[in-house]
């Protein structure tokens, strides 16, 4: 029947699911171990690279992105500025309430070097592994760069 080797999809997919999982879930806690920064957290490294991305991104609009509530955004903004990693742009003409926020150098060489320690870690890593492997890895980027689109 047609609906049998759909279903057959759906029981390979949640099989390789399971497998894939854990895995994921190793290699994303050691990349975060090997980027730890003690002048930055995460969640602030991850505001700031959304900041990197979107130059005078607004407070409140960087809360909608990164599903968070506003004051704890602030509080994250304002440790930011003080460590020198943030600055606001000059006001809105159309609102002069509202800056956005631009990364400073100081702000992207911190993200530029959790960057290359991840890198670095994760290149060391593959390098232990044989071609064929690394190269079964690399033809599984694409179509793990789907997942979630």
């Amino acid at each position: 029947m047609a609906g049998d080797g759909l279903l057959q999809d759906m029981e390979d997919a949640m099989a390789l699911a399971e497998e894939l999982r854990p895995v994921l879930h190793r290699l994303y806690r050691q990349l975060r171990r090997e980027s730890d920064d003690p002048n930055i957290s995460p969640l602030q490294a991850l505001l700031l690279v959304a900041i990197i991305r979107q130059p005078g991104i607004g407070v409140a609009e960087l809360a909608r992105l990164e599903k968070l509530r506003g004051p704890t955004i602030s509080g994250h903004i304002k440790t930011m500025e003080q460590a020198g990693y943030v600055t606001r742009s000059a006001p809105d003409p159309t609102d002069g309430r509202r800056s956005g926020l631009v990364a400073t150098p100081e702000g992207c060489a911190v993200i530029d070097n959790i960057k290359r320690r991840r890198t670095d870690w994760l290149a060391f890593e593959l390098s232990k592994l044989s071609t064929s492997e690394r190269r079964a890895i690399r033809g599984a980027i694409g179509p793990l760069g789907e997942i979630g689109k």
